[in-house]
């Protein structure tokens, strides 16, 4: 039977959820997702999504050897559903998981899309005007990428542009404030944003590197703290965009 990766993302307004597997042995891995609009609702969508994809590929959860999940940054309640609903699979079935950065999956994203790309700036729109970021590059062995650690940036910071061409991906990239970096970008994506398909590659090859990790270690990377504006900080002009 083949070896199944489920991943789960909820980081955004969109319920993500698919599936990796190999249907031979010497084959490429084959992927099915879902990926809907549900708001504030992803909880509830969540495990019938994961029913659905492995309906389709005719495999059950007794298939799946990990659990891949979005891990942040991204919606405070979102991360902690997908940690959640993995930590939950991944205790119920004895297997590992595998938490993947959202950033990450946005690279990802712009890769599948544009082979040519070889340089990506990710920047999503983090509200109360600030973003996040990472910087990913890669050579021919996909594997092989560098990575800024995601921060939290006010949006008058300067994020260090790349020194070659590069892909702005995310949806910070329409943001006024970014006009400096958007003008020095070779390619502007603002549609790769957080998706199951990319997260399970993702979540796929550093399974097979074996660096999946024991379920009480499925938590969520918040980048920071503060997930909301005050009543006075509000009243101040602070930005929630």
């Amino acid at each position: 039977m083949p070896q199944v990766l489920l991943a789960l993302d909820t980081s955004t307004d969109f319920c993500s959820v698919a599936i990796c597997y190999t249907p031979h042995a010497t084959s490429s891995p084959c992927i099915i997702s879902r990926h809907e609009h549900t708001g504030s609702t992803s909880s509830t969508r969540v495990l019938p999504a994961v029913c659905e994809v492995l309906e389709e590929a005719r495999l059950t959860l007794s298939n799946c050897v990990a659990v891949a999940f979005g891990a942040g940054p991204g919606s405070f309640t979102g991360l902690r559903t997908a940690a959640g609903v993995a930590q939950g699979l991944s205790f119920g079935l004895g297997i590992p998981v595998v938490p993947v950065s959202t950033l990450l999956a946005c690279a990802e994203r712009v890769r599948l899309s544009d082979p040519d790309a070889r340089r990506v700036l990710v920047v999503l729109n983090a509200r109360m005007g600030e973003v996040y970021w990472a910087d990913f590059s890669w050579d021919d062995i996909l594997e092989d990428w560098r990575v800024c650690r995601p921060a939290t940036l006010t949006l008058s910071t300067c994020i260090p542009v790349p020194d070659e061409p590069f892909t702005l991906a995310g949806n910070a990239s329409s943001i006024s404030d970014m006009l400096y970096v958007t003008k020095q970008a070779r390619v502007i994506d603002c549609y790769a944003m957080p998706h199951a398909h990319a997260l399970a590659l993702v979540g796929w090859r550093i399974f097979m590197d074996g660096c999946a990790l024991p379920a009480h270690l499925a938590v969520p990377e918040y980048v920071r703290d503060k997930v909301a504006l005050t009543i006075n900080e509000i009243a101040s002009g602070h930005l929630r965009s």
